[in-house]
């Protein structure tokens, strides 16, 4: 790691503990050579991943395509940049639990799906009708019975679609 002021490649680790996230490590830096102390974070990275599409096509796994179909579903709702990680990082370790070298696209928007099913339920939905390309309002209403059904607070989730009806009704 170089330093940022004099551009010297030897620093030492000072310090390193947990973030506030959990999911990455804060390390403590010092320069060598004029003794300037800085700070790193260190977190997992999915490597030699690569993603089958369904037309058959191989790409390397992108953690910014995951991050970007997310912002689209978690659009105008409330979340906090600790939690957006977290869910990202969730999403990350069921891929790793997978241990395979080449994952279906369909398997990886399942991933999303159900961990969005647990973090906002109008992102899940928002996001499924967008993956799963639902042809009329039959689909969409059959993939809402079964969260109202999976879920015991009813009333929350109708509160949730009662708010953001007009969104889908637009689009």
């Amino acid at each position: 790691m170089r330093c940022p002021i004099c551009n010297y490649q030897d620093t030492k680790v000072v310090d390193s503990r947990v973030a506030s996230d959990e999911m990455s490590i804060r390390r403590r830096r010092e320069c060598e050579k004029c003794t300037y102390r800085f700070s790193t974070m260190e977190e997992m990275e999915l490597l030699d991943l690569m993603v089958v599409k369904r037309d058959g096509k191989r790409e390397p796994y992108s953690r910014e395509k995951i991050e970007r179909g997310l912002f689209k579903a978690l659009e105008k709702r409330q979340f906090t940049d600790l939690d957006f990680k977290k869910l990202v990082h969730a999403i990350e370790r069921d891929i790793q639990k997978k241990k395979v070298a080449e994952i279906r696209s369909m398997d990886l928007g399942e991933i999303v799906m159900n961990r969005l099913r647990g973090f906002d339920k109008v992102a899940y939905i928002r996001f499924a009708s967008v993956y799963r390309s639902f042809e009329d309002v039959q689909h969409f209403q059959q993939e809402l019975d079964k969260l109202i059904k999976n879920k015991t607070s009813k009333k929350k989730i109708k509160k949730q679609i009662k708010e953001n009806r007009k969104k889908f009704v637009k689009k």
